[in-house]
């Protein structure tokens, strides 16, 4: 029987999408659910998994192609003896090759645990015993993902970008007329990101308006309570909970901020949808924290790190970064002291967390040193006049350096 390997359905806001790399080869035994290859939108990187097992006995489309949503891509054999004596041979493959990562220094155990293929040669490179990791995929089997996150939390690594990575020559540059000079093509989502920044430039009357907050009354109500809130929720307490909160009380007070502007109507929005600006391998993305209104700080707090280390293998979907009322960016972790974030259309308005620097400041006729953080909020002046988007601004300031008002909501 043949069958039929297509694009997914891909959301509305994206025509089409460019096969990044193939898996498997034609003639190759394959397995239901196993990553046949991967496909890049503007917005994140799918897979596309064996509807059966099989022989992959054709492939319509290869690396680089543009494809259609629901567009068939390859074909599968999944009739005679063929496709299950293929077949044996990868799964013998696969124990055999646990069984010789077992024999690695590291490795502990001989269990045979399903791993992806990309998995299983990652696990090779790194010396991996396959037993010390949960697989998150289909089955219980080991993806690539989960390889990578291991391998993240047993160096210590966080998503940001390391001195000595940026430092690193680039593999195989030409030389043009005695210099090193490299030309790749722009990646989807660079691309889409570059349209839309430019959009927002060239389309919204952007303006900026500016403040500074003492962030010592969060801070000091973080340190008294965090271990206790780990404990109880599993999640760390961090600071974005605490802005996140600030700025939809903020908006409860003025609703033009959360509203947007749809030909020459303002469309004002009964709801609060916030993005949260989050660095990935492959560029900036806006996944968005639904209905936050509804949401404690323990679930604003683990949805963000979800969205974090999910960004950081290409885990997100479509539907997580589709939509978004208003977003907030922070610069800060990267040590940016101030910046003009543009506004991520349709939206009207975004806010950019900065750097926190003890600073001296006048409390009372006196002189003091305190940690204070710039903010910037981004608004388009079409629809926004500068009095809310000050006030608005204010609103955040003074529920940050009064958490209790913020949590009592008065």
């Amino acid at each position: 029987m043949k069958i039929e390997v297509k694009v997914p359905t891909l959301s509305e806001s994206v025509a089409e999408a460019t096969l990044l790399n193939w898996h498997k080869k034609p003639g190759e035994a394959v397995h239901r659910d196993e990553n046949l290859v991967d496909i890049e939108t503007d917005k994140v990187v799918l897979e596309v998994v064996a509807p059966a097992d099989g022989v992959l006995q054709k492939i319509l489309h290869e690396d680089g192609e543009v494809v259609a949503s629901d567009e068939v891509i390859a074909v599968i054999d999944s009739e005679g003896k063929a496709s299950v004596e293929r077949a044996r041979p990868a799964i013998a493959t696969e124990a055999a090759d646990v069984s010789t990562l077992a024999n690695n220094h590291e490795m502990a155990s001989s269990v045979v645990v399903p791993l992806s293929p990309a998995a299983r040669k990652l696990m090779a490179e790194n010396n991996i015993d396959p037993a010390r990791i949960h697989g998150t995929g289909r089955d219980n089997r080991i993806t690539k993902a989960d390889i990578l996150e291991y391998l993240d939390a047993r160096s210590g690594k966080s998503g940001r970008p390391q001195p000595e990575q940026a430092a690193t020559p680039l593999p195989n540059v030409p030389v043009v007329d005695g210099r090193l000079e490299k030309r790749v093509p722009m990646s989807r989502l660079r691309a889409r990101v570059a349209e839309r920044l430019k959009e927002a430039q060239n389309t919204a009357a952007i303006l900026t308006t500016f403040n500074e907050v003492n962030m010592r009354p969060v801070m000091d109500l973080r340190n008294r309570y965090k271990d206790d809130f780990e404990k109880k929720h599993g999640t760390r307490l961090g600071f974005m909970s605490f802005f996140t909160r600030a700025v939809v009380e903020a908006l409860k007070q003025f609703p033009v901020i959360n509203a947007s502007l749809d030909g020459q109507d303002i469309v004002y929005h009964g709801y609060y949808d916030i993005g949260i600006a989050v660095g990935s391998p492959r560029g900036l993305v806006v996944p968005i924290l639904r209905d936050v209104e509804q949401m404690g700080f323990a679930g604003i707090e683990a949805t963000i790190r979800d969205f974090g280390q999910r960004a950081q293998h290409g885990k997100l979907t479509l539907d997580e970064l589709t939509g978004g009322t208003f977003s907030i960016t922070n610069g800060g972790v990267f040590g940016s002291l101030l910046s003009t974030p543009i506004i991520n259309p349709p939206q009207s308005a975004i806010l950019g967390m900065h750097k926190i620097q003890q600073r001296p400041v006048v409390e009372n006729g006196e002189i003091v040193i305190r940690p204070i953080m710039y903010l910037a909020l981004s608004y388009d002046h079409r629809i926004i006049d500068g009095k809310d988007a000050v006030l608005f601004l204010v609103a955040i300031k003074d529920a940050l350096e009064d958490p209790a008002r913020m949590l009592l909501e008065l």
